[in-house]
């Protein structure tokens, strides 16, 4: 900057040795001035480190309120996103930095958290209780996201308490940057479809269920985008293809998707290109995303769009309509049936879900280039979900450890290097299938190891996984107990590399992770009321190198709260 004042005041002397109008000088100290401020500012910008000055930059503003919402047909009091729900759609491109300031007009403390997005060398950002201080109300934070080597379909919601069974979600798409191939032609249009269960009664009230040590009741429905049966129309034109983005957003229960009459054939799962197959459904399971090519080639009229849940008695229904805009016909009579409890064509479904090779994903060499499958795994993880009585209250549990919260978020403690809010290895490598204990469970692991993780479910419900900060490869799933000789079932060429994976009735499901990103970070249930009551964990991935190639620093607008309260993020 001093070097920028110099040149300043230098080229003023020297504009008075010639004989120039004074319009002419002030334009020329004007455009000097400014080509200074420019430089000042993107120095400043690039020291800050936050965003990457390189790429474009979205900006959001989003005010978080109550409001009434009828979406099976009674009031019930929603969380809003600017009026909205579900709230706004965030629209990106690969690399894109989204900055998204979020106001709090709850009279609770609030955060959202970004279902998919990997936030590299940022789990600042992460929006999670064991890295960020929630938003209290009346208060206001801007995050500082970056869509870096992403594309795909995700979605953000609510991540304190029950709040997500209110609302406070919506839908991400990140689409490939101009010059990078798309396995397919541009579709004529491009669906959200947010769809999952729901509660009449509130999320106070869930919770309080929760908090007594008592399991939740049976959904009350399902909904597609906030709306009940046929409250929602998706309209095409005859003879174009759609794309349609499904995520179960859900709290409880896996769902099935069918559009009646209508071929779905599969591209995407949650940033991957997939094999191009053709399916009548899909299981889309707790947490998870996916992205289906629908082409509108059947006679103009309209369609039932179909939801319902998988493995549970009674089986919950909703639908939406596929409207031909050509068309004057409704919809009449049921809508197809779909699988309801069997696990045998779910799993072979699941199987057949492969990584295309070929295609490129984020950057334009093709995905099979990263050959996962000759990687040595440096350590394996079992982790074994279960559901013990801890002081007479239902608790649910990783490794017989049923996670507690700190006081303080433990990002902040291990920043600020705080005694006593956790220990590393307070949670096992492997069950020891022993009683259930409560504890604040965070896993030490090393920055750029290659680990494989086996989650074993011996219970009777079907359980959904995710990891956030990654992307991980199912390499096998099966039925009863996983043994080192499992291995010889693993796909080592083409699974799919996702963030959440599902694990049937006693059976188990491996995958293979790299762990490339430094930051603490969250392994949990996707099923939330076994998540509120202890289902999750930390992983704390560790670089000694302290450096910021490695991970960036603490952001300056970082909230304190805990025993981080009173401390200084940094000056700079």
């Amino acid at each position: 900057m001093r070097a920028c004042e110099y040149t300043v005041r230098e080229r003023e002397r020297e504009s008075w040795k010639f004989d120039k109008g004074e319009r002419e000088r002030e334009r020329e100290m004007r455009g000097l001035r400014a080509l200074c401020f420019f430089f000042a500012v993107s120095l400043f910008l690039l020291v800050q480190n936050e965003v990457n000055g390189d790429s474009p930059y979205r900006f959001y503003t989003w005010k978080i309120t109550y409001g009434d919402i009828y979406p099976l047909g009674v009031k019930q009091q929603g969380i809003l996103i600017n009026g909205q729900f579900p709230g706004p759609q965030i629209d990106c491109i690969t690399n894109d930095n989204l900055i998204i300031s979020v106001y709090n007009y709850l009279n609770e403390p609030f955060l959202i958290s970004w279902n998919g997005l990997q936030h590299r060398g940022k789990s600042w950002q992460d929006g999670v209780y064991g890295t960020n201080c929630p938003i209290l109300p009346g208060k206001n934070f801007t995050y500082l996201l970056q869509a870096k080597d992403q594309i795909g379909s995700f979605f953000y919601f609510p991540s304190l308490a029950f709040q997500k069974a209110a609302g406070g979600f919506g839908g991400i798409k990140i689409y490939s940057r101009p010059r990078i191939p798309v396995p397919f032609p541009p579709p004529a249009g491009d669906h959200t479809v947010l769809a999952g269960d729901w509660f009449k009664r509130s999320h106070r009230g869930l919770k309080w269920i929760l908090d007594g040590g008592h399991n939740l009741p049976f959904p009350d429905g399902l909904l597609i985008n906030g709306r009940g049966w046929n409250g929602y129309t998706f309209a095409v034109d005859q003879g174009k293809t759609y794309r349609f983005r499904i995520s179960n957003v859900g709290t409880s229960t896996s769902i099935n998707f069918r559009i009646q009459g209508h071929a779905m054939k599969l591209v995407e799962v949650e940033g991957s290109h997939t094999l191009q197959n053709t399916y009548s459904s899909l299981d889309v399971h707790l947490g998870q995303s996916l992205s289906v090519l629908v082409i509108a080639d059947q006679p103009p009229k309209d369609y039932y769009i179909v939801v319902s849940s998988r493995f549970t008695s009674p089986v919950l229904t909703t639908t939406a309509i596929l409207h031909y805009r050509n068309s004057f016909t409704r919809v009449s009579g049921p809508p197809p049936g779909g699988p309801t409890i069997d696990i045998g064509s779910s799993l072979s479904q699941a199987r057949s879900i492969r990584w295309n090779l070929t295609a490129s994903g984020p950057r334009p060499n093709p995905q099979g280039s990263y050959h996962y499958g000759m990687i040595k795994t440096s350590r394996t993880i079992v982790l074994a979900n279960s559901a013990p009585y801890i002081n007479g209250k239902q608790r649910y549990a990783v490794n017989s450890v049923s996670y507690v919260p700190a006081d303080t978020p433990l990002k902040l403690a291990d920043y600020f290097k705080i005694g006593g809010v956790f220990n590393l290895g307070s949670i096992p490598d492997n069950p020891s299938y022993g009683n259930g204990y409560l504890a604040t469970s965070v896993m030490a692991a090393d920055f750029r190891a290659f680990v494989e993780i086996v989650f074993q479910n011996w219970e009777d419900s079907v359980q959904s996984w995710h990891i956030d900060g990654y992307s991980f490869f199912v390499v096998g799933m099966d039925g009863g107990q996983w043994t080192p000789a499992s291995r010889s079932k693993y796909n080592l060429r083409d699974s799919v590399a996702r963030c959440t994976t599902q694990v049937y009735p006693r059976s188990w499901t491996a995958i293979y992770m790299a762990l490339d990103n430094v930051g603490m970070w969250n392994i949990r249930s996707e099923n939330w009321a076994r998540q509120y009551l202890g289902q999750q964990f930390y992983l704390r991935v560790y670089s000694p190198a302290n450096s910021w190639r490695d991970e960036l620093p603490i952001p300056k607008n970082a909230l304190l709260c805990g025993r981080a309260s009173g401390r200084h993020t940094r000056s700079f």
